[in-house]
Order: C-alpha cells, then structure tokens, then sequence
C-alpha cells in the first residue's frame, strides 16, 4: 500500500496506460497521481494521492514498486517523495505490493508487503441504508512515521475535544483534506490524519502507485509475517484498512464508487491474477447514519493463486460522495477474505454507516 494523498482534481498517474485494467477510457493518465485536465492541488510537502480511475491497458499489467526510503520497512520498497526510484527488486509475490506511508513533513513510510488488501469479506449485498451492514477484511499494513505515530491502542487523532464516536467505545477517523470522519471498532489502529498510504505497482518496480487513500485506520496490521522474497526480513500483512481519497473526474457517484470499488481490490490481491477474477457489483443509492448521500459499490477478487503464504483473496467496499466542498470524495475499505479472523460484513457495514461530513476540506 502506499501514500498518496489525492488532491482535489487528481494528479497526473506516472503508469503507462496499459497498467491498471481498471481505468476506464477518459481516465487513464500519465500520472497515477493526476487525472487529465484536474491539476494537482495537494497539500504543500505531500505528494498527491493517484488519481481517480484505473489506467487502461491488458489485463495483469502490474508493475514493481521500489524505492528505498530510511522509514521503509525491511524487504519493502518505499516509494520516497523527494528521491529517485530505486531500491530492493520486487518479488514474485503478487501481494508484494507494499503500503506506504507518507506524513506531511514528506517522511515516506512503507508498510510491510502487502499480501492481505484492506480487501473485505465476501461480498455480501450491499444494503442502501446505514443501519444496515456488510464487512471487509484488511490485509496489508503500512508503518507510521515517529511524528504520526500513537501508543497502541491509543486514537493519534483523539485528545479531549475531539469529536465522539457514534458507536460508543470505537475509534473517531478524522480526514481534514477531504472534510471527512468515520469510526472503526476500539482494537483498530488509527493512523495520523498527515498519513498517506495504498499499493504500489507489483510489476512495473518503479514506486508508482496504483491506489492510494490518507488518514487510514488498519485491522490487525501484522496478522500474517512472511519473508516472501527469502532476504532473511519478515514483512507484516494486514486483515484490512480503511481510508478516504478523492474521486475528482468521475462523473458520478456511481462510477466513482464501482471504479474505487474494483480498484482496491485488484491493487491489494489481485495486481499478478487474470483481471477476470475481479468481480464488481452494481452501484447502490446509500445513505448514512448522518444523512450523507452517495452510492456504495462492492468488489471481491476471489479464488487467485495464492502462492505465498499471507496471500489470500480479497473484498473492498467503496462509498463516493460530495464533501461540503461540492468535490467527489470516496471512503474505501479493503480486507482480506476466507481466512481466519475475517472482518464481518456487519463490521464493515457499521463502520460504512458512520461516513459524515466533518468541517471544511483542507485539499
């Protein structure tokens, strides 16, 4: 996964267009990062999040990532804003992914390999009202640079004041960029609202990015260790995570979340599988707990190779909306699926209920 933070508009996908089979025509860019014609407009120091879509091109087009960085983790490339690719080459591990993390002083931080995908469960139907619920499973982990970093168990982003909770006793996920708060359950790690993190490409070894969300939140980061390339460094997987982005140059909600939706899940699970195994359902009209509107869209990549041994299927769910700025923004939550300790479609859907608008968006 890495970090991307998705500036209003996009930014400009470095890939080549014949990388992410998702990207519909209209939306494939030089620049992960930017969608045609939306210049960037990320924060000062940050880089911005890839854009909206997925660049077109044959199936199972995945490139490396690798970019050293002194906060990657052993074994996983880093992608480092300020410095040139380069770095350790990927493995054959389709979940080789890796998660960054980038704080707003440019620290990049890459989590452990990706082999679990913020992915959710199977795909359980979507309901079009808050109450009701589905899960995802995360997978793949990123680390958190020293500033952003928290005590386990502790919210970065709590402190008296803070907003609380709805569903008492969980965890209050505030996104300044997008104007943004969701709550995930109490043994969740909340990372800091400056961290940036998603997939990089597993085929192209250049850093590039595939997807990417800020201030994200991780189910069980190091669920599975594995030295999936054999250097003698273990990497962490994840069960799920959970972040939010924006979607400017969709042309609904709709499209925004289905492409959102089938974009995760194939970045965290599925980048070296036929891209048949991405399977994406139809978007829905949701509303939340708070009265936001949008559509929700589910994804799942099942029944992969799985040579490794964090590897697993995946599951993501998307909800696109429009902030108080009147921008397309999507919160997306992927987990890993038919494993042990999944995350429960009723989880996922109580935390999808608690999407709300919180504030002015900083992006």
């Amino acid at each position: 996964m890495w970090p991307g933070t998705q500036p209003p508009g996009g930014e400009q996908n470095p890939q080549d267009q014949n990388q992410n089979p998702y990207q519909q025509p209209g939306y494939q860019q030089p620049n992960p990062y930017q969608q045609p014609g939306y210049p960037p407009q990320g924060q000062p120091g940050q880089p911005a999040e890839p854009g909206y879509g997925y660049p077109q091109g044959p199936p199972g087009g995945q490139p490396g990532y690798q970019q050293p960085n002194p906060y990657q983790q052993p074994t996983v490339p880093q992608y480092a804003v300020p410095g040139p690719p380069g770095g350790p080459k990927p493995g054959d591990d389709k979940k080789k992914t890796t998660i960054v993390a980038i704080v707003a002083a440019l620290a990049v931080v890459i989590a452990a390999g990706v082999t679990g995908f913020l992915v959710l469960g199977k795909d359980d139907d979507s309901k079009n009202v808050a109450d009701k619920k589905k899960s995802a499973s995360p997978s793949a982990k990123p680390s958190e640079s020293a500033t952003d970093a928290a005590p386990p168990g502790e919210n970065p982003r709590g402190s008296e004041g803070d907003p609380k909770p709805l569903i008492p006793g969980w965890k209050v996920v505030t996104n300044p960029k997008w104007g943004t708060q969701f709550d995930v359950p109490g043994d969740w790690e909340v990372a800091g609202s400056g961290m940036f993190a998603g997939f990089e490409d597993a085929k192209k070894e250049d850093g590039s990015p595939v997807a990417g969300f800020s201030a994200p939140a991780y189910y069980k980061s190091k669920w599975c260790l594995d030295d999936s390339d054999g250097d003698g460094r273990e990497e962490d997987t994840g069960l799920a995570g959970v972040g939010t982005k924006g979607a400017q140059g969709a042309k609904n909600t709709d499209e925004a979340a289905q492409n959102e939706a089938a974009n995760w899940v194939w970045a965290a699970y599925s980048q070296l599988d036929p891209k048949s195994k991405v399977k994406t359902g139809k978007a829905k009209p949701f509303t939340t707990k708070s009265g936001l509107s949008g559509s929700v869209a589910q994804a799942t990549a099942l029944e992969l190779a799985n040579k490794g041994k964090c590897d697993s299927d995946g599951k993501s769910i998307a909800f696109s909306f429009k902030n108080s700025k009147g921008d397309f923004s999507t919160w997306v939550l992927y987990a890993a699926t038919g494993v042990k300790d999944e995350l429960p479609d009723t989880t996922i859907q109580q935390i999808l209920s608690t999407v709300r608008l919180a504030g002015e968006p900083t992006g």
